[in-house]
């Protein structure tokens, strides 16, 4: 495969799953706060009668704001007011990139890594990426020629400079034990074993870039930007339409980011738990059936259960038919599972099959990481209460900035007694 066609697909591919975990999070995040406040959540958003659950609602969005009128101020400053959304959301994106997703391989003498870039300087990268993402809120906060939309702006600014810091500092530990700003590398050192990933060696570390993360990424608690009860929206109070879209999608791919750096750094990356690359590669065939018959028994369990629910007169109209529009094409997936693996589960791999099987299985343990990461965001959020605008500026310059501080010494005095 030409070198050029495989950098294009490793930025492609990472954009596409960004892409495709963002609708999947809004509806994880609607359900998750309505089971969380003991409501139903969105479920009216339907497609011929069928609903999903709510799973519609995301596409309903969609195609609301696509044909939503876009207004722009009459007194807005006009190029920086529609530069400031695609900005948010470019930079939010970037970052991504040197984020990896599977142990790198060797193949006649070149090294293929799962990262669109590699680079020597990839922690520093991804602070000096999320430092550019307050331009587009501040940019959006003074163009838009309005007052809350500039206090949210300033709050943004003076909130990401003072988190930067104490992010910063929770990750020189990190850079210690591992001595270099690769994250493959720091993935790597972590290995398959649990009690060698980051959070056990720096568990300061892993809660002050967590809590850093919440406020570099607007989330509650830390959502003073856009407090809708001081600010009306806060900095994206006068857009509309597909700019207010980009605003939006801006934040949920900012909390994907934050996920999967948190697991990159502090949680083994793509490792999975007591299983080696070697292992998985030498074990590939045997691994793969495992996976590929408890997916199977998965699916048709689930599947029978979605079924035994079904009653005809729960709502009186075509919900009532969603469990078997669910449990039908799951209990045919997992039989057609099981009569796959009867059949061809036995048959050698190749050396390029295991090392393909060793990634996609590291990848989706990657994803499933960073899947949960992102639900402990939606938790959070639809659990504890916005703080005040000095509780957020002395928590991080009075608190966690003199604890990221301390701790750096205590890793030194730790790696001389060594």
């Amino acid at each position: 495969m030409p070198e050029t066609l495989i950098t294009i697909l490793k930025i492609i591919i990472p954009f596409a799953i960004i892409f495709t975990f963002v609708p999947l999070l809004v509806w994880l995040e609607r359900k998750g706060s309505a089971y969380i406040q003991d409501r139903p959540g969105p479920n009216r958003a339907a497609v011929l009668g069928i609903r999903l659950g709510g799973l519609i609602h995301p596409i309903a969005d969609v195609v609301k704001l696509i044909f939503k009128e876009d207004i722009c101020p009459s007194q807005a400053n006009k190029a920086y007011y529609i530069a400031a959304p695609f900005i948010a959301l470019s930079v939010a994106c970037v970052t991504f990139m040197v984020i990896p997703f599977a142990a790198p391989y060797t193949r006649d003498g070149h090294i293929f890594t799962f990262q669109a870039a590699q680079l020597n300087v990839g922690v520093l990268y991804i602070l000096a990426m999320t430092s550019l993402s307050v331009y587009g809120i501040m940019l959006a906060g003074w163009s838009s020629n309005n007052k809350y939309a500039l206090l949210g702006g300033l709050r943004s600014s003076a909130q990401m400079v003072s988190y930067e810091l104490a992010m910063g500092l929770a990750l020189i530990p990190l850079i210690m034990w591992s001595g270099s700003l690769r994250l493959n590398d720091i993935v790597t050192l972590q290995t398959a074993q649990v009690w060698r990933w980051n959070f056990i060696y720096e568990p300061l570390a892993c809660i002050i870039f967590i809590i850093a993360a919440f406020a570099e990424t607007n989330r509650t608690p830390f959502d003073l930007p856009e407090g809708e009860s001081e600010l009306v929206a806060g900095y994206h109070v006068e857009y509309s339409s597909l700019k207010f879209a980009m605003f939006f999608m801006a934040e949920y791919v900012n909390m994907v980011i934050a996920s999967a750096l948190i697991v990159t750094l502090f949680f083994g990356g793509w490792q999975i738990p007591f299983l080696p690359t070697e292992v998985l590669r030498e074990n590939a065939q045997m691994i793969l059936n495992i996976v590929l018959t408890v997916s199977a028994l998965l699916a048709i369990i689930i599947g029978f259960f979605l079924i035994l629910k079904f009653k005809k007169r729960t709502y009186g109209d075509k919900r009532d038919y969603e469990v078997i529009v669910l449990g039908i094409p799951a209990v045919l997936a997992g039989f057609t599972l099981i009569l796959f693996l009867l059949f061809f589960g036995k048959i050698p791999l190749s050396t390029t099959a295991e090392l393909w099987i060793t990634a996609i299985l590291q990848i989706g343990t990657f994803l499933f990481k960073t899947l949960f990461m992102c639900w402990v965001f939606i938790w959070v959020r639809w659990t504890v209460p916005r703080t005040r605008y000095d509780q957020l500026m002395n928590l991080g310059w009075k608190i966690l900035l003199p604890l990221a501080m301390v701790n750096i010494v205590i890793t030194a005095v730790r790696m001389l007694l060594k």
